[in-house]
């Protein structure tokens, strides 16, 4: 078994839910859908590394059809929430409206949703247009998800992610331009919307945002030409594309090339990356040390029950105050 692989899988999942109260009680959407995408991936990858860790056999068909659908998802998942996550940064930079009524907050979180979940499953969806077969279980790293390489594949697989990674950087690069015009008005603004957003948390949301979305665009774009390197099939007939749908292919580590394990160790690890990326983010920050006090507090009352003690500054000036 590849032990760094389920230690650092769950590692990483831990990781990006450190953050998540504070996303959650700010009602971001974005930032919550990326900390969830993320979290499930890490998880998917550890238990497929441990039920696979020595063998290849389909041990679990159930699971690897309900797993592969979501690493599919999540491909385009992550571009999505983070063009959602620009849009909405954007927004705030061009400071278009200053109020932020309840219901123009639940049409912005409508939409957010609608980006960040409803896009993944109708992805998921037309991913069985271009799945040739079942799902191949590599020796390691589990089962993994298939794509019949062709025109079809490029249109549904691939570019909507680019399209979406394109799309945040431009909202991202307008965002930074109406900023920076307006930028002696930009925190009085964010203090008269109500918004939750403070200067620091949005250069932090953007810096995120920026990061992830280079990064992730990059990692398409590489997976992309590595996957059609040896060149795109035919389209013949949706027939001839689904006739050996129910195959599953088997890949023990010892008939995989050098070349190619190296690439599915380097393409397993962009979750991991990316999920430690968006901790360092937010882990670290103001906001995220009061968390981390609040719950530190709340363990030693209700579960160590230890009360806390009142400063010893206090003392001198209690035993000051007069006796009635």
């Amino acid at each position: 078994m590849l032990v760094q692989l389920p230690v650092t899988a769950f590692i990483c999942a831990t990781l990006v839910l450190v953050p998540l109260p504070w996303h959650w009680r700010a009602g971001n959407i974005s930032t919550i859908a990326i900390s969830l995408w993320l979290f499930v991936g890490n998880i998917i990858y550890g238990i497929n590394s441990i039920i696979w860790g020595n063998s290849v056999q389909n041990i679990a068909p159930v699971w690897c059809d309900i797993t592969t659908k979501l690493e599919v998802g999540s491909t385009v998942a992550l571009p999505a929430a983070m063009f959602s996550l620009c849009m909405h940064l954007e927004h705030v930079a061009a400071i278009r409206d200053l109020s932020l009524t309840h219901s123009k907050k639940c049409c912005r979180q409508i939409v957010e949703s609608t980006l960040c979940f409803g896009v993944p499953l109708i992805y998921m969806a037309l991913y069985y247009i271009v799945q040739g077969h079942r799902f191949d279980i590599v020796e390691g790293f589990g089962c993994r998800p298939t794509i019949y390489v062709s025109i079809a594949s490029i249109f549904l697989i691939w570019v909507p992610p680019l399209a979406f990674s394109l799309g945040a950087g431009i909202f991202a690069a307008t965002a930074f331009s109406h900023f920076w015009k307006r930028r002696a008005l930009f925190s009085k603004h964010l203090k008269n919307t109500g918004s939750a957003l403070t200067p620091s948390r949005y250069f932090r949301l953007m810096s995120m945002a920026i990061v992830e979305m280079f990064f992730g665009l990059l990692v398409t774009i590489l997976n992309m030409w590595w996957t059609m390197r040896p060149g795109l099939r035919p389209w013949i007939s949706w027939e001839n594309v689904h006739s050996n749908w129910l195959e599953v292919a088997y890949f023990p580590l010892a008939i995989i090339p050098p070349s190619e394990l190296a690439w599915t160790f380097a393409l397993w690890f962009m979750i991991p990356i990316a999920s430690v990326f968006f901790f360092l983010f937010f882990a670290f920050s103001r906001d995220a040390v009061k968390e981390y006090g609040a719950t530190f507090r709340w363990i030693r009352r209700h579960v160590l029950r230890v009360q806390d003690r009142p400063s010893p500054g206090l003392y001198p000036l209690i035993t000051l105050l007069p006796v009635c």
